[in-house]
């Protein structure tokens, strides 16, 4: 569970973050630069859908107009997202703050800039374990469910496919190590072995020694938990050109249509699981996204729709902007009971909200929030045929 420290200080800074009913302002901090910038377009796209929805509707505290406001966060500079994050709240004076997405740059952001300013985060991307137990003051949530999660599903996943043995790869930070480890735990619990896990550095331009060094520890399969913008996709490359390995299984970060790109059919056979459902409000936001010109597929992207939407559910519970005020109120219309909302139905939630009926946001990810204000967690488990990703089904 979370350590709830909030102070007096902390809600008065955050209550002077109120703004004016006609402009609510929502932060939106991603790697537009950095190892994920081929899907944060995307990210932001799912985000700002929710915020136009919502400010096109003129149902948020009595007419608000919503603005976005993008930062980068690179991903990887945790002092670079640091001073995004403080230029979000202290110079564009935000209301609440979509994102981090890398789970370095989230703690980074939340500990030096969201607690010190009493400011509300909620990630769609950042997934690692240790971020369940991170001192919060309550001002922090996620969409996106905890590795730990996903290591119990890929695990599920490798048995049913028969797959004993692996290595593992992993980016050499928070995010990396922590869904390694989860891997590996649960990899072991069901009987089966890790042969390695050992980290690669991104930004290399050769990763054979790397490669040789899980060539020599052998697996069926090699697991890559790591980026498909940076070091993920070099160890795939030097380990198919090598011939160490010929099947890997990916998960969230690994996962991008960049990669039909890179490797097309060479990938044929490999599989992975990201965040996703098969629920109507899946299924909605991606005819939403695509007619928007954005991926709707793509990762992450409902849960960006969806912490966008909770930030403003969770004002017009609280009748107002300020961060003190409404962040105890994002459990609240996350969950049941109440009259489910899925997207495209921002509006209705308003209305619904402001006549004090109770309101179960369901979103596009089947949003639960449990325990520490995070997702439960459902994933699309998807593999590689005639060179395409294609979905096999969801756990």
């Amino acid at each position: 569970m979370k350590k709830f420290l909030a102070t007096t200080a902390i809600l008065a800074l955050g209550a002077g973050s109120a703004m004016a009913a006609d402009d609510v302002k929502i932060g939106i901090i991603l790697g537009f630069t950095g190892p994920l910038e081929s899907i944060t377009p995307h990210m932001a796209g799912g985000a700002e859908l929710a915020i136009n929805e919502v400010s096109e509707s003129g149902k948020l505290l009595d007419g608000a107009t919503v603005v976005p406001v993008r930062a980068d966060s690179t991903c990887i500079d945790a002092a670079a997202a640091t001073a995004a994050g403080e230029r979000l709240v202290t110079s564009d004076g935000v209301n609440g703050i979509m994102g981090a997405d890398c789970s370095g740059v989230t703690g980074a952001v939340l500990a030096n800039v969201a607690v010190p300013n009493g400011m509300v985060m909620i990630s769609p991307s950042a997934t690692s374990p240790a971020l369940s137990t991170v001192e919060d003051n309550g001002l922090f949530f996620r969409t996106a469910p905890s590795d730990a999660r996903q290591g119990e599903i890929i695990s599920d996943v490798l048995k049913d496919r028969g797959i004993t043995s692996v290595a593992i790869s992993y980016t050499n930070n928070d995010y990396g190590k922590g869904l390694a480890d989860s891997i590996k735990a649960s990899v072991e619990a069901a009987g089966g072995t890790v042969t390695i896990s050992t980290a690669h550095e991104d930004g290399k331009a050769d990763y054979s020694a790397e490669v040789g060094a899980l060539a020599s520890a052998g697996g069926d399969a090699l697991i890559v938990a790591g980026y498909v913008d940076q070091g993920g996709s070099g160890v795939i490359r030097a380990a198919l050109d090598t011939g160490a390995f010929s099947t890997f299984v990916l998960p969230d970060g690994m996962y991008g249509t960049v990669l039909e790109e890179k490797f097309g059919s060479e990938l044929d056979g490999s599989f992975g699981t990201v965040p996703g459902t098969d629920s109507p409000g899946g299924n909605t936001l991606v005819e939403m996204a695509d007619a928007a010109g954005i991926e709707g597929t793509s990762s992450f992207v409902a849960e960006s729709y969806d912490a966008a939407a909770l930030l403003l559910l969770a004002m017009q519970a609280a009748g107002s902007s300020a961060p003190a005020d409404y962040m105890g109120k994002v459990m609240d219309v996350a969950n049941a009971p109440g009259e489910p909302i899925y997207p495209g139905e921002l509006g209705k939630a308003l209305d619904l909200v402001a006549a004090g009926t109770d309101i179960d946001y369901v979103g596009a990810s089947s949003v639960e929030l449990i325990g520490p204000g995070e997702s439960a967690g459902s994933f699309r488990e998807y593999e590689f045929k005639d060179g395409k990703i294609t979905t096999v089904g969801y756990r």
